[in-house]
């Protein structure tokens, strides 16, 4: 375990009776980091993830996080530290505003049914910084899918959180969202120090935007391997997961890997 990390996951197991889906798990996340896991379909990215956040208990192991097990504190004390956006939104037929102050919920006192006035500021903060503050009083269910997902990461910030953990933040999105959400999620780390932990698949994505990739191999249900995305990315280790064939080559802004399909070209008509 290292000290400074926010977060240590120690020799954590996943599974659903004696199905196991994952053995071995050990990784830190340092703070201030944004690190994504990938790995193909089923391999136990979004598995791992709900045991981060603490809604799957693991066989074996334990998730820590700022040097407490999540399994032995309440879950009101883990929402003020750590706070999730899934991978979809359900339109919910409330108004934005209102669904924002949702984040405000792990801070009330008991006996307290209404939002105070640094609730309902910090909702407002928390939209214009998302861009969503002229949507303060449309429903959920009459917008976009991208500003649900704008409107989700308000409500998880204004939660105050250490650590965002996300499932999926681009799912379902045009490449325009994408890119506002994973440039959003970039400057929130910067602006408010947050530390980061998100499923993806989009491997170049993941190499754009992250720091540390977490690579998961479902034929092992192990970790295959961890680092950055120049350690992680490369032919050998994708084609060994993925059993696809691909290149990997360098993204001709950021110098980062970049990994395409190693595809035959087609000769002629």
């Amino acid at each position: 375990m290292t000290a400074s990390a926010l977060v240590n996951i120690e020799d954590v197991a996943l599974g659903f009776g004696r199905r196991r889906i994952l053995s071995d798990i050990r990784f830190d996340v340092p703070a201030g980091r944004i690190v994504s896991i990938i790995g193909p379909n089923g391999a136990g990215k979004t598995s791992l993830l709900r045991a981060i956040c603490g809604n799957l208990k693991p066989v074996t192991g334990r998730i820590m996080l700022n040097g407490s097990d999540i399994a032995t504190r309440p879950r009101d004390h883990i929402a003020r530290q750590m706070a999730v956006v899934l991978q979809s939104q359900v339109p919910l037929s409330m108004r934005v505003q209102a669904y924002v102050l949702l984040g405000r919920l792990p801070f009330f006192k008991p006996f307290q049914f209404f939002e105070t006035g640094r609730d309902r500021e910090m909702a407002r903060h928390f939209m214009t910084l998302t861009g969503i503050a002229d949507l303060a009083d449309a429903a959920m269910d009459q917008i976009s899918g991208g500003q649900r997902q704008l409107a989700a990461i308000a409500r998880a910030l204004t939660q105050e959180p250490q650590l965002l953990v996300l499932d999926e933040p681009t799912a379902h999105l045009d490449i325009t969202h994408q890119a506002r959400i994973l440039d959003l999620i970039t400057a929130l780390r910067k602006a408010l120090g947050l530390t980061v932990i998100m499923v993806i698949h989009d491997l170049n994505l993941a190499s754009e935007y992250c720091d540390d990739l977490v690579l998961l191999d479902k034929n092992k249900g192990r970790i295959h391997t961890l680092g950055t995305p120049e350690q992680v990315l490369t032919r050998e280790n994708i084609q060994a997961v993925y059993h696809t064939p691909v290149r990997v080559g360098k993204s001709p802004a950021s110098g980062r890997p970049w990994v395409f399909l190693d595809r035959p070209v087609p000769s002629g008509p």
